[in-house]
């Protein structure tokens, strides 16, 4: 891959799409082709094919997904396993069917058995069941996976696939019901500070950026807007979890939750958490997954790689040290509490990552700088 050699990026305005521009930018590539959804969509074979034919790219990253945390996978398994499956066989094919030299399949964790032995190695795929709340997102993955490598195998293409762990970093999802734990937890405790601080109109302007203040109640429906008032604020944050309480000055003890100190705080506040907080997560800045992709596409043919590689840091932490560590980056100081009534998903999700390392590559941002750097971005992003 040249300097001037031209790229598409599928699915650049996402996640993973928008940090491989920004590496890509970042190293002096400038022949980078990119379509929005609007002026493509990759679920309409028809369309994928004009678009290859017409721009003949030569190499492809295919960061195109339709992606989320588990209430969404719950909630859409109809359009998590279609739109992923559509996507991924429309680009592929097409790639194969106008002769890109090389394409770099992005997929996902996910991939690997609810209780696949740690850490996760990349022959333990297809070894067992799959988590069921992100069942349909993770075939849909792993077909794409399959796909690249038998087009590799009957057509001798050149097609790679790496598997990220969890991602975070600018242009996250933050959608309280449908991103990922992360970047949900980063706009709890955003909200819930605001909430200490009793700034209404700055949670309100938070929730009309991201379009996600409209909730039912029972029979109740609130949609908040600038003119919202306090009580249906309130309402709104209690339903994802964050709530004022009354002002005590004998804060209780509970095996359930974990206390900070509430002096000095005019509105103590508390946030509740799905799960128990015990199950393992590993996290991966997305410029570092950035810096992984193009590493492999310079360097590393289908040939070397096999099927795919795992891209990850090596390391995990429980949801509740997550937790403390994005309270501690924030600055909220009150109360966390973990509901055990919902559902943890995967005990346990660690990459094993000694494949990609002996080819000589490894993360570099630590996981609080990158849960700071995406903060402060966020904080930035909200002020515009």
């Amino acid at each position: 891959m040249h300097k001037n050699s031209k790229i598409y990026v599928a699915g650049h305005r996402g996640l993973v799409g928008s940090a491989i521009i920004r590496k890509l930018e970042e190293k002096g590539y400038s022949n980078i082709i990119t379509r929005t959804h609007a002026e493509l969509d990759l679920t309409r074979q028809d369309d994928v094919e004009r678009f290859f034919e017409e721009n003949r790219p030569e190499y492809v990253f295919l960061a195109a997904a339709k992606v989320g945390g588990i209430v969404a996978n719950n909630t859409y398994k109809a359009e998590f396993i279609y739109d992923n499956l559509i996507i991924a066989a429309n680009v592929i094919n097409a790639a194969y069917k106008f002769g890109v030299k090389k394409l770099l399949n992005l997929g996902s964790s996910c991939i690997y058995p609810k209780f696949a032995p740690q850490p996760m190695k990349e022959e333990y795929l297809l070894t067992g069941s799959l988590e069921p709340t992100n069942e349909p997102y993770a075939i849909a993955k792993i077909a794409a996976i399959k796909l690249c490598r038998y087009y590799n195998e009957q057509y001798g293409t050149n097609f790679i696939s790496v598997m990220p762990t969890n991602l975070y970093g600018p242009n996250d999802n933050f959608h309280l019901l449908n991103s990922h734990v992360l970047p949900a937890l980063i706009r709890k405790f955003h909200l819930a500070k605001l909430l200490q601080q009793g700034d209404f109109e700055a949670i309100k302007r938070d929730f009309l950026k991201h379009r996600d203040g409209n909730i039912r109640t029972g029979s109740k429906s609130i949609s908040l807007s600038l003119t919202s008032p306090t009580e249906d604020v309130l309402e709104v944050l209690k339903f994802y979890g964050i709530t004022q309480n009354a002002i005590s000055s004998t804060p209780s003890s509970s095996s359930s939750s974990i206390q900070h100190s509430t002096s000095n705080i005019q509105h103590p506040t508390s946030i509740t958490l799905w799960g128990t907080g015990e199950v393992y997560r590993e996290f991966l800045y997305v410029d570092d997954l950035a810096d992984a992709c193009i590493f492999l596409m310079k360097n590393y043919d289908y040939k070397e790689i096999g099927e795919f590689v795992n891209v990850g840091t090596g390391k995990d932490i429980t949801i509740s040290e997550l937790a403390e560590l994005v309270m501690s980056v924030v600055g909220f100081k009150g109360k966390l509490k973990f509901d055990s009534s919902k559902p943890d998903g995967t005990p346990r999700k660690l990459l094993d990552v000694s494949k990609l390392s002996d080819l000589g590559w490894r993360a570099k941002v630590p996981l609080k700088e990158g849960v700071k750097m995406t903060y402060d971005r966020y904080v930035r992003m909200g002020k515009k």
